[in-house]
Formats: C-alpha cells, sequence, structure tokens
C-alpha cells in the first residue's frame, strides 16, 4: 500500500515538470530560426517593435535588460532593418511610464522621434502582440527583447496571426539572468492558458497608422 501511495505521489510530482518542459519546449520549437544576433542575417521589416521593461532596478541601478534592448533597437534602425519603432510597455500608473521613458533613449540613441510610436497599453506581451496587429494595423513585425523574450512573443504574434520575427538583444547571465529564466519557464505555461481561455489584451482601443 505504501509502495503504491510513494509512486501515486511521484507521478502527480512529476506532472508539473512535464507540463513545464512541454510548454517550453513548444515554445523554443516554433521560435527556431526566427531569432537573430547578428544584424547582417535578420531580414527587413517595416516596424520594429521593442518589449518594455522597468530602466532601474528596485535597488535602483540600471536594469541591463532594459539598456541592452536601447541598443538593440537603436542598432536595428541605424542598419536599415526597421523604417519605425513601435515601444510597447506599461503605462501603469503617473509615477510608471516605460513607452515615454524608452521613446526618450532611442531619441539619444539616433533615432528621429517622428520615427517613433508609443503603445502605452502593453501591460503584458499578450497585449502588445494583439495589439500590434488590432489596434497599429500591423501585419508583419520584428521584435526586439532578449532571445528567450522573443521566443515567446513570436509564438504569441504567430498564434494571433501577426508574422513575427525577433532581434535579440544582449541577455545577463549571472544570479539575475538566472532568476528572470526561472521566471520565463512558468511564464511560457501562462501562455497555452491564455490562448485555452482566449485571454485578452486589457485595452484595445482606436486605429493608430504607422506612417
Amino acid at each position: 500500500m505504501k509502495k503504491t501511495y510513494l509512486k501515486i505521489l511521484g507521478w502527480l510530482m512529476a506532472i508539473p515538470l512535464l507540463l513545464l518542459f512541454l510548454c517550453n519546449y513548444t515554445i523554443e520549437h516554433a521560435a527556431k530560426g526566427k531569432t537573430f544576433f547578428n544584424i547582417n542575417n535578420i531580414a527587413k521589416n517595416r516596424v520594429g517593435l521593442v518589449l518594455g521593461t522597468s530602466k532601474k532596478l528596485t535597488s535602483g541601478h540600471p536594469n541591463p535588460y532594459y539598456t541592452y534592448r536601447i541598443d538593440a533597437t537603436v542598432t536595428l534602425f541605424k542598419a536599415g532593418k526597421i523604417d519605425y519603432v513601435l515601444v510597447s510597455g506599461d503605462n501603469g500608473t503617473i509615477y510608471y511610464n516605460e513607452p515615454t521613458t524608452i521613446k526618450k533613449d532611442l531619441v539619444k540613441g539616433g533615432i528621429p522621434e517622428e520615427k517613433i510610436f508609443l503603445d502605452y497599453a502593453g501591460f503584458r506581451t499578450l497585449d502588445s502582440m494583439v495589439r500590434a496587429k488590432e489596434v497599429f494595423g500591423l501585419d508583419s513585425v520584428t521584435i526586439i527583447s532578449q532571445k528567450f523574450h522573443n521566443e515567446r512573443a513570436i509564438y504569441l504574434a504567430e498564434k494571433k496571426g501577426l508574422a513575427a520575427i525577433g532581434f535579440n538583444a544582449r541577455d545577463i547571465k549571472g544570479q539575475q539572468g538566472f532568476n528572470v529564466r526561472f521566471r520565463e519557464y512558468f511564464a511560457r505555461v501562462k501562455v497555452f492558458l491564455d490562448l485555452v481561455f482566449n485571454t485578452q489584451p486589457k485595452f484595445f482601443g482606436d486605429m493608430v497608422e504607422i506612417k
């Protein structure tokens, strides 16, 4: 009896791990060959979509994920691989505004202000992908974030009818990188829950033409 109980318990403990593995594998496999580190290897898209994150860590130090996404976006634009930038991020309070902050740093990096469009309702990656298509009218896009994030964004984009490739910003190693990558496994499970329940963005809004 005890052996049977332990066997059942073992199977129950293995199910969440198997789920994590399957979700991770499915997204990685679907995005294979669609993310790029080398600027010379990536195809041109009219619009690059940079995914927002905070400029500062809770410690007050600069957030390297933010810095590297800015660098990657500027590199992509200056190489002529995109003509416009759509910044999608959280603007949840008057004290926190990712899109405007990113825009200021992109302009400092040499991207003309008139080439930058802002999506203030990119609260989640899902919202950013759906709104890129439904609000900003895009059929294809180059997503700009770290590779692991690009993979998840590409998977979501394609499920929502938006053709996407990714330009990979530099990643982070060490404890900070490990913590983010660990959370990513659970974010990938959430992708499939959102698809099953047809989760919609928090906001849609009027159409905005990027030109």
